[in-house]
C-alpha cells in the first residue's frame, strides 16, 4: 500500500500537473464542466494568432525561454547584462548564486500587480507596469542590496534578512503609494519572510558552500547533476528543478491544502478528479514554481550544464495564457455572468480555467510547431510560452479590453497569479 507521504510527493511534479488538469480537458469536451465550455475547433486559429504574434516579436524566431530574465530588459537595455558584465566574480559558482538569488526573489513577487501600480525606473527614466515593472523594480532592489545581509556585498540574497523584512522595505521598493497600490502586497512580503526562514533552517541544500541563501540552490543542484552523471558532463532534467523547488519551498506557500506534513502549495480541489486515495479531487498547477524552474534553468547552462527535457514542465495557467484561449474563443462561459465578478483562486471556475490552460498550451504547442515546420527540439514549450502564447494572450487582451486586463477577475493575495 502507498503511504499518504508517498502520494503526497508526487503531486509535486510536473507530470502530475499535467496528467490531472487533461481529466479536466477531456470533461470539457464532453460538456461536463461546470462552468466552462470547449471549442477545439477554434483552436487553429489561435495557433495563427500565436505564430503571427512570434514572429512580431521575433522576426528571426531566435526565441529565448519564457523567463524572468526577459522581463530585466529596459528600453532595450538588459539591466541584468550590464550588472554581469560590471561585476568582477570570483567563480561561476558566485555568479550562479547571485543570479539564483535574483531569480527566485524576483519570481516569488511576481504575482498580479492589478492594473493601478506601475514602476518608475530612475535610472533609465522609463516607467513600467505588471510583471515587467515587478521585475525591474526587484532588480533594482537586489542591486541596492535590499536583500543582502552584508553592505559590502549587496548582490547576494540572506535568509537572516529575509526573515526580517518590513512592510516598508517591499512599499519603498515598490514605490506603492496611496495613488499607486500594488495587490498582495503582504501577501508578496509573507512569501519571502517565509522563503528567509526556510532557507535558513535547512543547510544541506541552502548552505552548502556560503550562508543560507536562495541561491544556495544552484550550488545543490550542480551537485545533483555531477552525481547523476558519475564525473562526466553535467546534465540535468528540467524536473528535477521543479521537484526541487516544489520539495523545498513547499513550506512557504499560506494556507493550502496537506497530506500529511507535506504542503501541496498551488494544488485545488475539483470533483472530477477522482481517485480512491489522499489524493482524491485534487489538481496540482504550481505555477510560480514552475515559473521559477523556467527562470533557473539559464544560470545552469550559463555554467556549462545541460538542462535536459525542458518539455517536462507543463505551460503556465496564469490569466495572459488563459486568457488567451478565452478571448480566442476554444473556451467560453457557460454563464456570461461569470465574466461580471470576482473569483477567489480555489474557486471551481478558476480550477477549471486553469486546467484547460494547461491542456490547451500543449496542444497549441503541436500546431505552432507544425505552422513554424520546427520540432520540440527546436521549439521546446518555453519557446512557445514565451515567443508566443504569453505575449498573444496580452496582445488579444489590448485588443478586446481598455487596459488589457484580463477576462476573469481573480481575487489575489499576491501567492498565485
Amino acid at each position: 500500500m502507498v503511504s499518504d507521504h508517498a502520494l503526497a510527493l508526487s503531486l509535486l511534479s510536473p507530470k502530475a500537473v499535467r496528467a490531472r488538469t487533461r481529466v479536466l480537458y477531456d470533461a470539457g469536451l464532453d460538456g461536463g464542466l461546470n462552468h466552462f465550455r470547449v471549442h477545439p475547433e477554434k483552436l487553429a486559429a489561435v495557433a495563427d494568432y500565436v505564430v503571427e504574434t512570434t514572429r512580431l516579436n521575433y522576426p528571426t524566431l531566435d526565441i529565448p525561454f519564457h523567463a524572468r530574465w526577459r522581463h530585466f530588459m529596459a528600453g532595450g537595455q538588459n539591466l541584468w547584462a550590464e550588472i554581469d558584465g560590471a561585476t568582477q566574480w570570483e567563480s561561476q559558482a558566485q555568479r550562479g548564486r547571485a543570479a539564483y538569488d535574483l531569480a527566485i526573489c524576483s519570481v516569488l513577487l511576481d504575482a498580479g500587480a492589478g492594473a493601478a501600480w506601475s514602476y518608475r525606473d530612475h535610472k533609465t527614466g522609463l516607467v513600467f507596469s505588471r510583471s515587467e515593472g515587478l521585475g525591474i523594480a526587484s532588480l533594482r532592489m537586489f542591486e541596492a542590496g535590499v536583500f543582502s545581509a552584508d553592505p559590502l556585498d549587496p548582490l547576494r540574497v540572506d535568509g537572516v534578512k529575509l526573515a526580517n523584512l518590513t512592510t516598508a522595505d517591499l512599499a519603498k521598493g515598490f514605490q506603492v503609494a496611496d495613488d499607486n497600490p500594488l495587490v498582495g502586497l503582504e501577501g508578496r512580503l509573507n512569501l519571502l519572510r517565509r522563503l528567509g526562514e526556510t532557507v535558513r533552517a535547512n543547510h544541506m541544500v541552502f548552505a552548502s558552500k556560503d550562508r543560507p541563501r536562495p541561491g544556495g540552490l544552484f550550488d545543490y543542484l550542480s551537485a545533483q547533476a555531477q552525481a547523476q552523471t558519475n564525473g562526466k558532463e553535467k546534465t540535468l532534467p528540467a524536473s528535477a528543478i521543479l521537484e526541487s523547488l516544489l520539495l523545498h519551498f513547499g513550506v512557504i506557500w499560506p494556507g493550502r491544502t496537506r497530506i500529511g506534513r507535506v504542503s501541496l502549495g498551488d494544488c485545488w480541489k475539483h470533483p472530477l478528479v477522482k481517485t480512491s486515495d489522499a489524493t482524491n479531487g485534487l489538481v496540482p498547477f504550481h505555477k510560480l514554481s514552475q515559473w521559477m524552474a523556467y527562470s533557473l534553468i539559464e544560470p545552469l547552462q550559463w555554467s556549462g550544464l545541460e538542462v535536459t527535457n525542458i518539455d517536462g514542465l507543463t505551460g503556465l495557467p496564469e490569466y495572459r495564457n488563459g486568457g488567451l484561449f478565452l478571448d480566442g474563443g476554444v473556451i467560453s462561459l457557460r454563464d456570461k455572468g461569470d465574466a461580471a465578478i470576482d473569483h477567489e483562486p480555489g474557486s471551481l471556475l478558476v480550477v477549471e480555467w486553469r486546467a484547460l490552460t494547461v491542456a490547451l498550451l500543449d496542444n497549441t504547442a503541436v500546431k505552432v510547431r507544425q505552422l513554424l515546420g520546427m520540432d520540440a527540439t527546436s521549439l521546446p514549450l518555453a519557446k512557445v510560452l514565451e515567443g508566443g502564447t504569453w505575449a498573444a494572450g496580452r496582445r488579444i487582451a489590448r485588443d478586446n479590453r481598455t487596459g488589457g486586463g484580463p477576462p476573469l477577475s481573480i481575487i489575489s493575495d499576491g501567492t498565485v497569479f
